[in-house]
């Protein structure tokens, strides 16, 4: 990569990184984010009434903050797998991943991967071919996506009963930095990426914000970032 390319590329993840720490002052000051839709009282209903599906003795809540490898999935599978192999049931557990901050992706359908080029963006890379990937390689895994075989991919987990829900502050600060780069709509890229959310994913107004509610419902707490 030439030195315009790689100086291009860091300018664009160093804007990426500031937009994400300074979101909360930013939805306040800053005009294009006050254009974007606020997370409605229709939503914020579905999100609380969303943890009513937190079940089972065996409660975990995973912080998601950065894709790390998949980590976030992976360590959600561990939890069943180990907790299976203790004499708990399925039925008996529950593990949540709440995805933020740069790991977003993750609960976003491969469609809009390839179209802002998700995979460059946030610096996950398909194994296979070694480059920035152009689908989310977490949802329904293929051979080599995971360090090992047999991991769950986030479907399957969700047919199990884990959980997982995506940062709307996040969706907005990303999608705006993306759609400043790419020249576009922030609010059409914005509802793009909403409308992009995985089935069952659940949308809740942050990450912080769902990391609190699952605690309140009695998930131990658990870093999954890096």
């Amino acid at each position: 990569m030439d030195s315009n390319k790689l100086n291009s590329r860091r300018s664009f993840l160093g804007a990426l990184a500031l937009g994400a720490t300074a979101s909360s002052l930013s939805l306040l000051t800053n005009p294009v984010y006050a254009k974007l839709p606020e997370f409605n009282e229709t939503q914020m209903g579905d999100a609380d009434a969303w943890f009513g599906n937190i079940k089972g003795k065996h409660r975990i809540v995973y912080d998601g903050s950065t894709p790390h490898g998949g980590f976030p999935i992976i360590w959600n599978w561990a939890y069943y797998l180990t907790n299976n192999g203790t004499g708990s049931p399925d039925s008996d557990i529950t593990a949540m991943t709440v995805l933020r901050h740069s790991a977003l992706p993750i609960a976003l359908e491969d469609r809009v991967w390839k179209k802002y080029n998700l995979g460059e963006v946030f610096d996950i890379k398909d194994n296979e071919t070694g480059v920035a990937s152009l689908r989310n390689p977490y949802y329904e895994p293929r051979e080599g996506d995971f360090p090992l075989p047999g991991i769950d991919g986030i479907k399957r987990l969700q047919e199990r009963g884990a959980m997982f829900c995506a940062c709307d502050l996040a969706t907005k600060v990303y999608s705006n930095v993306v759609a400043e780069k790419m020249k576009l709509d922030p609010t059409e890229v914005y509802n793009d990426w909403v409308s992009a959310v995985l089935p069952d994913i659940q949308l809740v107004p942050s990450g912080v914000w769902a990391l609190g509610r699952a605690q309140e419902h009695g998930c131990g707490y658990i870093f999954a970032g890096e």
